[in-house]
């Protein structure tokens, strides 16, 4: 952190010099201690510059030239969703910051970083990485400014970029170039990206395939081995291949035959320019980069920028192969102070009061969600911690924190219940190409057995010292129901009162575009969660998400679930509106109106999307049906969709026919009277009939009608015309568990209004008390 400190330690110079944008806090949740404590372990020497001011190269000058290379990251959170909100409002703090002060790191945090440090030192090496690095490895499109960046490789003119999980990657680099190797020769490390001139191969036994020729109509599915009633120890009988003219091959040997020759092959992805100038392009490489994301059958991707002599390709080496369980008990392992650097004294950093006394146990997603960008960045397999590393962390915990009281705060990770789940058959999981291990459903070829994660709470609660131990991760419901007796478990004793849950919607057509279950998977999981509840003598509640303007999304979908939070008694206080975040299947239906989860073309299907800064208020304010300042604006959209029966003070009405505190005259008091009972009437004959928000017939997945029974809500709900508790207040600074430079669970800062994009940490918001005792669909957690 400064020259003092590498006096006292006896250095004139440091190995690597790290940059981060955020406060240093040494803790395996946070990426730079994590990557400081790692190369630390194999013997260099690390110095970190945390926060400098940007404004100048000086401050990069403060260790020193690195003897080996700068490592530059935007830290925890992508920089751009830090500083702004889903409406690009500027939020008031930065978690991750020293007494949440805003400002403290630039936009687009790894290019300045990287340039700066150039600047500094001219010759250095600069390798970038983190979240932000990660996810704007290739073209994207980019929500702040609207329009189609290059890769970042090309802006910041690094020498090499480090995406996913990153450790194997960053200790073979750092030795490498300890043995004199220089950098730009060095090409063929998995989860690496770099720059190259036109057409370059890594030897001639490469050879290229152009995206165009592997896109392939239909959904994309898990094939069968036409091979597979063979035997794999099939072999051609003695002197066969004397006496017949053509070899009989094995399976065994055409399936390896064709895996070497994948190994061997690049795909040409369209180039940046092509993808600016043409979305449905833009959509079909975003297509081709996602099947190319399992590490067990990826080949490699090229891209290229510019034209000309000063033409470059990007070129993108296979994702990193999953860490193994003594792998990530070595990394999580290491000697970490578990506190924030001396240098900040007192100074209150939320991220810090968030994480400090949680737990990551594993990392990865296999749930394909298009609004997250977790896949892509800490990859779909599941990579866990064994239950002896996990259980001496708490320990650590214990012995090393002065302010533990008793109370883990969570076990999880960028889900809760993940941990250990994975592919049945290893043969099957590196051949995969499916998008989402559980949807339209759960795969039959998934482990959902959560008996070791069960395993994993008992001991742990059982550990000595230990008071509490509750569950802060979001819970992916659809996989809980397999188990009830984990479900069981986690209610009886993990959950703290409130259990975030993320139905993101009610309505078939976002949650198709989102790779989402169906709200029925969600009342199963209610019900249990009722039940074991009662069971317990507890009154718990769920706390679940809903995303407001996601790509898929009609008026119509949103009038739908603003009914079914009526119905179930749900008042959100500050909800979540979609970011488009890059890399995001659903950033890029957000930008090309194509559905990348099938086959791209001009007339392949359409995917409508809130756009207009007026239809996602007004997606916004269904959410918030309750509150009187959104109540004009839902009036005016029921009209023009031919829902007026919704408007008046009857039970089945969603917004009042008159704002309060508006005087009115005893005549129009009269008219407002017969108005109502006549829209009350009009609304329990719709109700009868079975209609919904869209006039069609129906009555909502697993029996849960729009339209909630009279009298269902007391006075305050948007029926009575009296102002709704909760007034769309901001958070305090509550934060949550996101993806990290080396995969590591994030804390991001809290904000009204804003819906992040998963890996990239964008915060989910703080809840409030339903009007029926129940809590609102907003809660403090980002998408890992």
């Amino acid at each position: 952190m400064s020259r003092a400190e590498m006096a006292a330690l006896g250095w004139d110079e440091c190995d690597v010099v790290l940059v981060t944008g955020d406060a240093y806090l040494d803790h395996p949740s946070f990426g730079m201690a994590l990557i400081g404590r790692l190369l630390e372990a194999q013997g260099f020497r690390v110095g970190i510059i945390s926060q400098p001011d940007w404004k100048s190269a000086e401050p990069f000058r403060a260790l020193g030239k690195p003897r080996l290379f700068f490592g530059i990251t935007a830290g925890n959170m992508d920089s751009l969703v830090n500083r702004y909100t889903a409406d690009r409002k500027i939020r008031s703090e930065d978690a991750y910051t020293p007494n949440a002060e805003a400002g403290r790191r630039p936009d687009r945090a790894v290019t300045v970083y990287a340039q700066r440090a150039r600047e500094a030192f001219h010759g250095a090496n600069v390798v970038i990485g983190s979240i932000e690095a990660s996810l704007r490895r290739i073209a994207h499109y980019d929500y702040w400014s609207d329009k189609v960046r290059r890769s970042v490789l090309a802006d910041s003119k690094a020498d090499l970029l480090l995406f996913g999980n990153a450790e194997r990657a960053l200790v073979a680099l750092a030795h490498r170039l300890d043995a004199g190797e220089p950098i730009d020769s060095i090409r063929d490390l998995r989860g690496t990206a770099f720059l190259a001139k036109p057409g370059w191969l890594p030897d001639a036994e490469w050879t290229e395939q152009d995206s165009l020729a592997l896109d392939r109509p239909g959904r994309v599915e898990s094939h069968p081995d036409p091979y597979a009633m063979e035997p794999e120890n099939s072999v051609a009988s003695p002197g066969a291949e004397a006496a017949q003219p053509v070899r009989i091959v094995p399976a065994t040997e055409r399936v390896a035959a064709r895996r070497a020759a994948r190994g061997k092959t690049v795909v040409r992805l369209p180039s940046y320019e092509t993808v600016v100038a043409d979305p449905v392009m833009y959509a079909h490489a975003s297509r081709v980069f996602h099947l190319e994301s399992n590490p067990g059958n990826a080949r490699a991707l090229v891209q290229a920028h510019g034209e000309g002599p000063g033409r470059r390709d990007v070129w993108l080496n296979p994702p990193p192969l999953p860490l193994t369980t003594p792998e990530m008990d070595f990394v999580f392992g290491l000697p970490y102070a578990r506190k924030p650097h001396p240098s900040y004294g007192d100074a209150r950093i939320p991220a810090w009061d968030m994480i400090k006394f949680s737990i990551n146990i594993m990392r990865g997603c296999f749930g394909g969600c298009t609004f997250c960008s977790i896949t892509e960045h800490e990859g779909r397999i599941i990579q866990s911690r064994s239950e002896e590393s996990i259980l001496r962390e708490i320990e650590e915990i214990r012995d090393k924190t002065p302010e533990f009281k008793g109370h883990i705060t969570d076990l999880g990770g960028p889900t809760a219940n993940m941990y250990r789940l994975a592919c049945k058959d290893k043969k099957i999981e590196t051949s995969c190409r499916r998008l989402s291990c559980v949807y339209p459903g759960i795969c039959e070829n998934l482990n959902t057995d959560h008996a070791p994660l069960i395993s994993l709470y008992r001991k742990a609660r059982a550990i000595r010292g230990v008071k509490r131990v509750t569950i802060g991760s979001g819970l992916r419901y659809d996989l809980a129901v397999r188990s009830p007796e984990y479900v069981k478990e986690l209610v009886t004793h993990h959950v703290s009162g409130l259990l975030k849950i993320a139905p993101e919607h009610t309505e078939e057509g976002p949650l198709s575009k989102m790779m989402k279950p169906g709200i029925g998977s969600y009342e199963k999981f209610a019900a249990m969660f009722e039940r074991y509840s009662q069971e317990a003598g507890k009154k718990q509640h769920l706390v679940p998400y809903f995303i407001a303007a996601h790509p898929g999304t009609t008026d119509e979908d949103m009038l739908n679930l603003a009914l079914w939070l009526k119905s179930h008694g749900f008042r959100p206080d500050q909800v979540q509106t979609f970011m488009p975040t890059p890399m995001a299947m659903a950033t890029t239906m957000y930008h090309s109106r194509k559905n990348p989860l099938r086959k791209v073309s001009v007339d392949s299907e359409t995917v409508e999307t809130a756009r207009a800064g007026k239809v996602r208020k007004l997606h916004k304010a269904f959410l918030r049906w309750h509150d009187p300042e959104n109540w004009p604006l839902i009036r005016e959209a029921l009209q023009r969709m031919g829902r007026a029966d919704l408007i008046g003070n009857g039970p089945n009405c969603l917004v009042p026919r008159h704002q309060p505190g508006v005087p009115l005259t005893p005549a129009s008091n009269a008219r407002t009277a017969r108005a109502d009972r006549a829209a009350g009437s009009r609304c329990e004959r719709k109700v009868a009939g079975g209609r919904s928000a869209s006039g069609a017939a129906k009555t909502g997945v697993n029996g849960a009608t729009a339209s909630a029974p009279s009298g269902r809500f007391p006075a305050g709900d948007g029926a009575s015309g009296n102002r709704a508790s909760g007034n769309g207040s901001t958070g305090n600074g509550a934060t949550g568990h996101g993806a990290t430079s080396s995969g590591s669970r994030s804390a991001a800062s809290t904000d009204k209004g804003s819906r992040g994009g998963g890996a990239s940490g964008e915060p989910r918001n703080k809840a409030s008390r339903g009007s029926a005792g129940r809590k609102a669909a907003t809660g403090s957690k980002p998408r890992g």
